[in-house]
């Protein structure tokens, strides 16, 4: 019995590292993320999502007909009770090229945060800062995070919502100063499945609340409401993200992007043959 409850445990893992591992391979492919000779920072939280991150591109490494460098980089901020050795040990196990950062952005984020607001914006921004100046310092050519599809879809709704913009999080981004590529990896991966192997795969996961924060409030709402349209219509998640790949400007309200102003009719034969080059 016990030994049948393991092997199916492996055959799920096994099953759920090929389907991360497809949706990860289709999105580097997608948006050209990794190119030959990239030094690519891997960005870990001690999450579930930047651990599989870790786990998965680490794998296409070994497969991928081109080569490329990974380095794990975790950020200890010095919240209260974070676990300052699982990490690094995870990442001896792993063999894999690893750095921790230390720069006390936990003491900056309390002074600056009022009390029972939340910490989660200012400590991401500080985050980001010293990620991104840790890779121009050190000649890195991508930075990885490990935001997936449902992070973009809850996104979405964030910005229109509160925002007022229709935008999310792109799998591929410049730097603001131009320094700097980001890319997301697991752009089409599922929360679930990260979750359900990240649990199986028995990763060391450390909880993003150790400083005592709560939830950005907005996005927990976010989450809920789409988990609920998933229950009630299934596939309604994937119909969503996958609109986010088929964009219409001239059906949508941005004079930026389409030329409502010099909108003219044209004859019959004249707009048969704009089709038919078209086609």
């Amino acid at each position: 019995m016990i030994s049948d409850l393991h092997h199916k445990k492996q055959q799920d893992i096994k099953k759920l590292h090929k389907r991360l591992r497809g949706d990860t391979g289709r999105a580097i492919a997608d948006f050209n993320m990794i190119e030959d000779g990239d030094k690519v920072m891997v960005c870990i939280s001690g999450g579930k999502d930047s651990l599989t991150m870790l786990d998965i591109l680490m794998d296409l490494q070994r497969r991928a007909p081109i080569d490329f460098e990974l380095v794990a980089v975790n950020l200890d901020q010095k919240q209260p009770g974070f676990p300052v050795q699982v990490l690094p040990d995870y990442f001896k196990t792993l063999k894999v090229e690893w750095e921790v950062l230390e720069e006390d952005t936990y003491s900056l984020v309390t002074d600056m945060v009022p009390e029972g607001k939340t910490y989660c914006g200012w400590c991401s921004r500080f985050r980001r800062g010293i990620f991104y100046s840790y890779a121009k310092r050190k000649g890195f050519t991508k930075i990885a995070l490990g935001h997936h599809r449902d992070d973009m879809i809850e996104t979405l709704f964030l910005n229109m919502f509160h925002g007022g913009k229709m935008k999310t999080m792109p799998p591929k981004l410049l730097s603001d100063d131009g320094a700097n590529i980001v890319i997301r990896p697991l752009a089409y991966c599922k929360e679930a499945d990260i979750a359900a192997y990240a649990e199986l795969a028995k990763m060391p996961i450390i909880p993003c609340n150790l400083c005592g924060s709560q939830d950005n409030l907005q996005r927990k709402k976010v989450k809920e409401m789409l988990a609920e349209w998933q229950i009630s219509h299934p596939g309604r998640a994937e119909s969503i993200f996958r609109s986010m790949t088929d964009i219409v400007p001239s059906h949508m309200l941005d004079s930026r992007h389409h030329d409502f102003e010099n909108l003219k009719t044209v004859e019959s034969t004249e707009y048969l043959d704009v089709i038919n080059l078209q086609n």
